[in-house]
């Protein structure tokens, strides 16, 4: 991340798929960038805030990992107590 606004961004992904979980098209419908300067989707993944599991009748579902609930309590963003990655 380069730069604060990324940050924010990145923030702003967790906060949104904390939520309710997402389906990986949703994420990728509504985050995936092609300016290779602002990788929110990216970024979120490589620092652990938000992963990707195998639903049955889904497909892949993104869900706030635990490091992404705390990235979120340390900047004083709204953690709901069912975001927690199973």
């Amino acid at each position: 991340m380069s730069t604060p606004n990324a940050h924010a961004l990145v923030l702003d992904l967790v906060e949104w798929v904390a939520r309710e979980p997402r389906t990986h098209a949703d994420v990728m419908d509504a985050w995936r960038t092609s300016c290779p300067r602002l990788q929110v989707w990216e970024d979120a993944q490589e620092l652990g805030l938000v992963t990707r599991a195998w639903d049955a009748r889904q497909g892949a579902i993104v869900r706030v990992t635990p490091d992404g609930l705390r990235a979120l309590s340390r900047a004083g963003r709204s953690v709901p107590l069912t975001a927690v990655a199973e």
